[in-house]
């Protein structure tokens, strides 16, 4: 099968879909003769060098596409000079390909440059999209005012020609949990599937922890912003008085740390909470091997690769029914709760705080779980063997249609 990848940045130096994207490219080419249509990396190898069984085939990214790293992330600008690349180039080459994959980017607020050509294509997997809870929104104000602009992405679904002609026109949409169908209800597809395209290249050791019934020791990974839930565990804390050996460590910068910080001083409970910010890699590592628990309440996430480290380490997990964790997590691997208000939430995740505190054996079984779940389906290994059979299928439909 020869498949043509188009994804404007790849790189497995990144982090976050450049990174997990190329991970499963690696994977995928094992099986399959791929293409890559991508812009060269800016740091690290070449990206022919970290895709070395694929066909890679790279254009420059101009300089003044880049302004704020933020700002670039929401708008991406060089879209559009990229999907003029990718049109000229199919012109030339796209008939000799049985089917083409618009693999990045994962927002589904960005039409394909796949949808005028003649080849079959699949997009996906696709992220995001998820509304902040009206009841957590007059907390979530402190966010940089382009992100207020997903707000737009309802009306475009319903009404951008050009964005529901690419999805129309796909003979596949993946979403990267099942509530992306919900998200693409005003738009026709031919066929929708849950595909999560993230995974782990290897399993920590099973981990055996001793520590007593009665204390627990949590730990919240992620970005420090209001969507992620930190401020919500520091308030669960104060709802655990009578538990004074459970505690939390943060890892983690952003807007929001100050705020719990001093959320965490007007609680009373600062002395059992350690911010450590920003830390390297290898350092969150060892964190994850000295925890008891994660525990993640983000309310507006569309994957989730933090549960999947966590599991790694045989750690159970506390998060939400919503979006990708809801997905991910399931009752034999963690506890979960709804997302309601900023004053239920932090009640329902103390309570499931105390049951894991508890019950050490609770702990074990569900780390042991989690473990296990990745390692049945999250290896890449595995997430290209999915994917294969997904092309397959694909192909399949479109000869019969």
């Amino acid at each position: 099968m020869k498949i043509l990848i188009t994804a404007p940045r790849l790189n497995a130096l990144a982090v976050g879909e450049a990174y997990t994207a190329t991970m499963l490219l690696r994977e995928v080419s094992k099986l399959a003769d791929v293409t890559v249509l991508a812009f060269e990396t800016r740091r690290g190898p070449p990206l022919a060098e970290q895709l070395p069984e694929c066909t890679v085939v790279t254009f420059d990214e101009p300089n003044w596409t880049r302004i704020n790293e933020r700002l670039s992330s929401m708008l991406k600008i060089s879209l559009f000079v990229f999907n003029g690349h990718v049109r000229r180039w199919m012109q030339a080459h796209g008939a000799e390909y049985d089917l083409a994959h618009h693999i990045l980017p994962r927002a589904p607020r960005y039409p394909t440059p796949l949808r005028k050509g003649r080849v079959p294509y699949v997009i996906g997997s696709l992220g995001g999209a998820l509304p902040t809870p009206a009841a957590f929104a007059p907390e979530a104000q402190g966010a940089q005012w382009f992100t207020r602009l997903r707000a737009l992405d309802g009306l475009r679904f319903r009404y951008d020609p050009w964005l529901r002609a690419s999805y129309t026109g796909a003979e596949l949409v993946m979403g990267v949990a099942p509530y992306m169908r919900d998200v693409l209800a005003d738009v026709p597809l031919r066929r929708f599937e849950p595909f999560l395209g993230i995974g782990v290249a290897d399993l920590e050791p099973e981990t055996v922890r001793d520590t007593p019934a009665g204390q627990l020791k949590m730990l919240h990974v992620g970005r420090a912003v209001r969507t992620k839930g930190l401020r919500d565990v520091v308030r669960a804390l104060s709802h655990l008085k009578d538990h004074p050996e459970v505690t939390l460590t943060s890892i983690g910068d952003g807007e929001e740390l100050e705020a719990c910080r001093a959320e965490a001083e007007a609680l009373g409970v600062a002395d059992r909470v350690s911010f450590l910010g920003r830390l390297p890699r290898a350092q969150i590592e060892d964190h994850y091997k000295a925890a008891d628990a994660l525990v993640y309440p983000s309310f507006r996430e569309s994957m989730g690769a933090v549960l999947y480290e966590a599991m790694r380490w045989s750690l159970p997990v506390v998060t939400v029914r919503a979006g990708g964790p809801d997905y991910i997590i399931d009752d034999t691997c963690g506890l979960k709760v709804d997302v309601t208000t900023p004053q239920q939430m932090p009640q329902d995740l103390a309570r499931c705080i105390t049951t894991l505190a508890a019950d050490p054996a609770l702990r074990q079984r569900l780390g042991q779980a989690g473990r296990a779940k990745l390692a049945a389906e999250a290896l890449w290994p595995l997430k290209a063997q999915k994917l294969m059979q997904i092309y397959q299928d694909t192909l399949a439909d479109a000869s019969r249609r």
